[in-house]
């Protein structure tokens, strides 16, 4: 009788909570808006909580998994150099990135910084494309023009569309990852991050037989270039290959209620027996990434229902991401 009390109470006591919330909201919404802090503090609340468990450094952990093993990691659309915000670059040193730069001032840029590099495009078979260059935009350039319709969707102002004026154009000998990657005698492809404005599912179609453990993608939900694949197709075609997303984020500013454009990742879909086979064979290397990426939680799940070899080395992992 006094637990069913005190569950009555409590149920009283968030319901008379909610509604003072709701009461609430329009006050703090105007403060909010008045101070130009609104979408500001959502922004700054979601990179809390993504980089929730980035504090902590788990370096000997990964060491311990790993044994001298180095991740690869194929990076295209790679100005700027690997890693600019996926994870905290004290983790780089596990990985061997090979990067992706078609550009020659570019490509070698990052060869001076001692990356091995494919001084090519990426896309579904061999062929020559026409790269539209973007020089008041870094890394805007694209395979696809971009198109002044959709500018608002993403809040740009009128005085700044010129920034997407084509300063000029180059024809890029493009490659597959396949090719590129047998021709680097590459036995495995662990991670593949892919920012190429707009060009990722036919980046993709080239995979082959490689089959990376995560997949990092700058996804344009409303095309900012012109005849973009939508991207329902893109994530859809990375469903029937046994990847699941589990973490999107929003990019910049937006005029719809939803993100313009996210960053996504995915991993394999464990649910799959394709997707349990390609984690259960990399065991230790997918356990690393996902503590690398951050996804702790995730990992102590796929670790208990997959039954890891690590289990004991993952069970006590503190997952810090607040819902």
């Amino acid at each position: 009788m006094i637990l069913m009390s005190f569950k009555k109470i409590m149920k009283i006591f968030y319901k008379i909570l909610s509604k003072v919330v709701y009461l609430l909201i329009p006050f703090f919404s105007k403060l909010l808006i008045l101070m130009n802090l609104n979408s500001r503090v959502v922004n700054q609340l979601n990179r809390l909580r993504f980089n929730s468990n980035h504090g902590d450094n788990y370096s000997v952990i990964v060491s311990q998994l790993l044994n001298e093993y180095k991740l690869t990691a194929l990076d295209v659309g790679a100005q700027g150099g690997f890693n600019g915000d996926i994870f905290p670059k004290k983790y780089n040193d596990f990985f061997k990135p090979i990067m992706v730069e078609p550009l020659k001032n570019e490509s070698n840029i990052l060869i001076n910084e001692n990356y091995k590099v494919i001084q090519k495009g990426l896309w579904s078979s061999n062929c020559k494309r026409t790269l539209h260059i973007l020089k008041d935009r870094t890394g805007s350039s694209s395979f696809y023009m971009p198109d002044e319709n959709t500018f608002d969707l993403y809040d740009i102002k009128k005085k700044n569309y010129s920034l997407f004026n084509v300063s000029s154009t180059s024809e890029v000998d493009c490659t597959t990852i396949k090719d590129s990657l047998n021709g680097l005698e590459v036995k495995y492809l662990d991670f593949l991050k892919i920012d190429t404005q707009g060009s990722e599912l036919e980046i993709l179609k080239g995979l082959g037989e490689y089959v990376p453990l995560a997949i990092k993608l700058e996804v344009q939900i409303i095309p900012m270039y012109k005849n973009v694949p939508n991207w329902g197709e893109l994530i859809n075609y990375l469903y029937k290959l046994n990847y699941m997303t589990c973490e999107w984020s929003e990019i910049g500013k937006h005029a719809t209620r939803s993100p313009a454009e996210m960053d996504m990742l995915l991993v394999p879909n464990f649910l799959t027996d394709a997707g349990k086979k390609l984690i259960l064979s990399r065991e230790k290397e997918f356990s690393s990434l996902m503590i690398i990426l951050g996804q702790i939680k995730l990992l102590k799940l796929i670790s208990k229902k997959l039954n890891f070899s690590s289990n004991s080395i993952v069970n006590n992992l503190k997952d810090k991401f607040f819902q």
